[in-house]
């Protein structure tokens, strides 16, 4: 099963960062845990977001589309970095967000949401869109 795990902005994490030693010492605690997702064979994917200043939405309106220029309000529904995970279970993940250090110098939150699979959409996915997907997952495993 794959889960995205979201880490939540906070407003620190809005504000960017600035160094400290504090921050070196969060780096080299998420760096160890890191390493532990690695080795036990979990870790597909993940990275830190610069803060929504620095992004963009499109907002989209049948054909019409809108460009909308952070910083987005809202911080608590930001996501300020993400995880993508490979686990057996809901439970395995759970249980590897409560030895996760706490990403953020306060009260934070992190999010895990299970990921869709093409079995999924067995019974309601068309032959050809499910054709497409096949192909496009094949284009993306062999680079």
């Amino acid at each position: 099963m794959r889960v995205m795990v979201f880490v939540k902005a906070t407003e620190d994490s809005e504000q960017g960062m600035t160094a400290s030693p504090e921050l070196d010492q969060m780096f080299v605690d998420m760096g160890k845990f890191n390493e532990e997702l690695v080795n036990a064979g979990v870790l597909v994917a993940g990275d830190g977001l610069k803060p929504s200043s620095f992004g963009k939405r499109v907002a989209f309106d049948g054909p019409s589309r809108t460009v909308i220029d952070g910083p987005f309000a809202e911080t608590r529904e930001l996501v300020a970095g993400y995880w993508l995970w490979e686990v057996k279970d809901m439970d395995e993940a759970v249980e590897w967000v409560k030895r996760c250090p706490n990403p953020m110098f306060g009260p934070s939150e992190i999010e895990i949401r299970p990921l869709y699979e093409m079995e999924d959409f067995a019974d309601i996915i068309p032959d050809e869109a499910a054709a497409i997907h096949d192909g496009v997952g094949e284009k993306l495993a062999n680079g």
